[in-house]
């Protein structure tokens, strides 16, 4: 089991952008792509990644510091400490079952697609590690392997009907055609999104205010324009941590660069992505007639809407506000604060890209993530414990937003909570 769990460390810290051009080639030679089609697709996906994470590098680089800034020049004092999901991702691959989440999850994909019950094949190997929490969570509470396993399980096709129902609304609005985003932290914010989005949309007067990013350009012109609004928005977090002149033009510009970038980089993921997807589409029809495949994949590919990073930019601050003032609330948002963007995804999709409407679905979703991730701090703490990870100073309570906040792993907690007299703990 050691060996099995170094082996599974060791691939998995080569990153997405490694092993997501190895398993586009693999997936090209199982579906007879020809072997220079698969292999340079899996190279141009490959650097698409290393753009998206570099890219995504420079937004937590600057919103990290700046949301700490914040925090300590306003005086907010919470005892739970939001580690992010780098520090629960650690955490997760550090439990003795997680090696077997893998294999598991993936032969449970393609018994799904072989029985017609996802479209979605989830290439997407690195977020496994939501499924492989919601195991690590199911152990702690009940000490159950086989229980725990099954919980993953259970996570997993949580995500892939998700993605399925969605995939309509994700292909229309971010242009991702043949595309589902199974990742845990996105598609777990769905089912609420979708629903109080709904709510949202019904009630008078809110329901006449349209504001898109095109809106915005056109009302604006120039100072509308993605990168303008990136720059300006970034400037005002900039003013609200406290920085000098300096520091709040060098905020602007790195959350105008993120927003001019982010698009490109995604781009160049999609020049490679499309040519194995038609290949595969082409492929089932010859082999299944006309039905139709769904490459799963990390929610990275969204985040370059304009939509989606504006909503996202305007609810950092936001969530902070919140989180100070929500009554019962103890977790103080930190790590997870660059990616609201995965978390809101589906709902600016839902949305149609109304940012109004957008950033009040968020808010209320938000509100609620941070009382479930309140609710999760026991056992969210007892699973960083032992990790070899940089966590804040003098903490002894972490939670967070991708895995405490989260609808799914939070209903997997309490429903092992329940089961658990029933196992023996």
């Amino acid at each position: 089991m050691e060996s099995l769990l170094s082996g599974v460390q060791y691939i998995l810290n080569l990153g997405p952008t490694v092993v997501l051009p190895i398993a586009i080639l693999m997936l090209g030679l199982i579906f007879r792509i020809d072997l220079k089609t698969a292999l340079k697709s899996g190279i141009v996906i490959g650097i698409g990644f290393v753009g998206i994470n570099l890219v995504i590098g420079v937004l937590v680089s600057n919103i990290g510091p700046a949301a700490q800034a914040i925090v300590a020049r306003f005086g907010f004092n919470l005892t739970v400490i939001d580690v992010g999901w780098p520090g629960i991702a650690a955490a997760t691959w550090a439990s003795p079952i997680a090696p077997l989440v893998i294999p598991i999850c993936f032969a449970v994909n393609i018994i799904m697609l072989l029985t017609k019950t996802t479209k979605t094949l989830n290439i997407d190997l690195w977020n496994y590690w939501h499924f492989a929490v919601a195991a690590a969570t199911a152990f702690v509470v009940t000490g159950h392997i086989w229980f725990s396993l099954l919980m993953a399980v259970v996570m997993e096709i949580a995500v892939l009907i998700t993605a399925d129902k969605s995939a309509k609304s994700i292909q229309d609005f971010y242009g991702l055609e043949g595309v589902t985003i199974p990742t845990g932290s996105s598609a777990s914010f769905a089912p609420l999104g979708w629903l109080v989005g709904n709510i949202v949309e019904r009630i008078p007067g809110i329901n006449k205010i349209e504001l898109s990013a095109e809106d915005v350009q056109k009302k604006f012109g120039v100072f509308g324009e993605p990168m303008m609004v990136g720059l300006s928005l970034g400037a005002i977090f900039g003013i609200l941590a406290g920085y000098d002149l300096g520091g709040v033009l060098k905020m602007g510009i790195s959350m105008g660069a993120v927003m001019f970038l982010m698009p490109r980089m995604v781009k160049i993921l999609m020049e490679g992505l499309i040519p194995i997807s038609e290949s595969i589409k082409t492929f089932m029809h010859k082999n299944f007639g006309d039905r139709d495949i769904n490459i799963g994949l990390d929610a990275a590919v969204t985040v370059g809407h304009p939509a989606l990073m504006s909503t996202a930019l305007v609810l950092v601050p936001i969530t902070i506000f919140i989180a100070v003032i929500l009554p019962g609330n103890r977790v103080l948002p930190f790590g997870d604060l660059a990616t609201i963007p995965f978390y809101t995804a589906y709902i600016v999709a839902f949305r149609k890209g109304n940012i109004f409407q957008s950033v009040l679905t968020g808010m209320i979703v938000i509100t609620l993530s941070l009382y479930m991730a309140t609710d999760y701090t026991p056992v969210h703490t007892e699973l960083m414990q032992g990790v070899a990870f940089d966590l804040p100073e003098n903490a002894t309570e972490f939670s967070s937003l991708d895995t405490g906040g989260n609808l799914y792993k939070w209903l997997i907690l309490k429903f092992s909570q329940f089961m658990a007299p029933f196992l023996g703990n």
